[in-house]
């Protein structure tokens, strides 16, 4: 498997490195690939065109029932409970009796401890199981906490795991140590999808949101993610269109496809037509399918569902 490959090529030079005082880092090699070297004014000038020029062609029923599909239907509530995650659940089996003509969502993401709940009360073939592991939203324990949590969510019945880039070594430039735990992660995840939360809210500069996104993928990203939403700044165009720009350069790199999740703060049909005019322009038709583009949120279902039926819907 490509990222399988991926993880070879990254533990490959590790004896080499040592052998060296000070050369550059096999991260530092890897980042050398791509240009990291953008400025902040030029993403918003981008950014901005792409909005003002290409997002009203967007605007159709086709487009808002696509979005439906990608959707990540999410609690990540102090107050979930057994019987919430249930009752959340039911309603997207309910939801396929009841709207048999539109696609269901995509994804119903919770904390690891409720893998077991939706795996039992879910009956809708294909929708994935994602939790969220490894000390969400955080990522600030020991390794090995990390890790029996992400091996627990999936023994319970999770079908993909979504963790946190530890942000802190990113940002102090430990670039092996942030490698190393999402390479180690994702070996954990083997065959199931492990989506790489970047915060880009704490990164500050688009420069370091394109470094983090090529290191999570060049550690085993299968997608990236752009927030928690447990931060005062969650996902922006501008972090999106960052990332679409490392997935495409990665891809012509590496061959190697990786999908795009924004989440958090995503409160409007508008928010949603916007990252998906983005990922079109930037990665174009092979990323606009629910596999490769996922959009994490809750309340976009019943605002996407009342702009599909023409009139207030509240089913979720």
């Amino acid at each position: 498997m490509a990222v399988n490959k991926n993880l070879e090529h990254v533990h490959n030079h590790q004896e080499h490195e040592h052998q060296h005082t000070h050369p550059q880092s096999k991260y530092e090699q890897a980042l050398a690939k791509y240009n990291c070297n953008i400025k902040d004014e030029d993403v918003v000038a981008i950014v901005k065109k792409i909005i003002t020029e290409k997002v009203h062609e967007n605007d159709t029923l086709e487009t808002k029932k696509f979005l439906f599909g990608s959707i990540e239907l999410t609690t990540l509530k102090t107050t979930d409970s057994e019987d919430s995650v249930m009752a959340f659940t039911e309603k997207v089996n309910q939801f396929d009796e009841a709207y048999a003509e539109l696609p269901h969502v995509a994804t119903i993401c919770v904390y690891p401890c409720y893998a077991k709940t939706v795996s039992e009360t879910l009956e809708i073939d294909g929708v994935e199981i994602a939790c969220v592991a490894a000390c969400f939203p955080s990522s600030q324990s020991f390794p090995e906490i990390k890790i029996a949590e992400t091996a627990l969510a999936l023994k319970d019945g999770a079908t993909e795991i979504d963790i946190v880039m530890p942000v802190g070594k990113f940002l102090s430039g430990d670039y092996e140590g942030m490698c190393d735990e999402i390479s180690e992660l994702k070996s954990v995840c083997g065959e199931h999808s492990m989506k790489v939360i970047l915060e880009t809210g704490c990164l500050k500069t688009v420069s370091n949101i394109k470094k983090a996104s090529i290191l999570s993928m060049y550690a085993g990203a299968d997608y990236i993610k752009t927030s928690t939403g447990k931060e005062k700044i969650s996902a922006t165009p501008e972090a999106a269109y960052v990332m679409c720009q490392a997935i495409k350069e990665y891809y012509d790199e590496t061959g190697i496809q990786v999908g795009f999740k924004p989440a958090g703060g995503i409160n409007s049909v508008m928010d949603a037509m916007i990252y998906y005019t983005i990922v079109k322009e930037v990665l174009g038709e092979k990323w606009l399918t629910n596999k490769w583009f996922r959009i994490g949120t809750s309340r976009l279902a019943n605002l996407l569902l009342s702009e599909i039926e023409g009139k207030e819907v509240k089913f979720f």
